[in-house]
């Protein structure tokens, strides 16, 4: 999986997340630099979702802007 760049957009795209998923805590949207990995983790557990199908929605946000 290709590596997400989210520095600099990441409060958007939580933003964006938690209005899609309002189940969504800030802790699981809790993001340090180099830990995508397990971001999408979090949100793959939280969601029932793939990490792929997680990462897809976070480019198309990124894309949005």
């Amino acid at each position: 999986m290709s590596e997400l760049k989210l520095d600099g957009k990441w409060n958007s795209v939580k933003g964006k997340l938690k209005q899609k998923y309002g189940e969504l805590a800030d802790d699981d949207l809790a993001y340090a630099e180099g830990k995508e990995d397990e971001l999408l983790g979090k949100l793959q557990t939280k969601l029932g979702k793939t990490k792929e199908q997680i990462a897809g929605e976070i480019r198309s946000f990124l894309n949005d802007e």
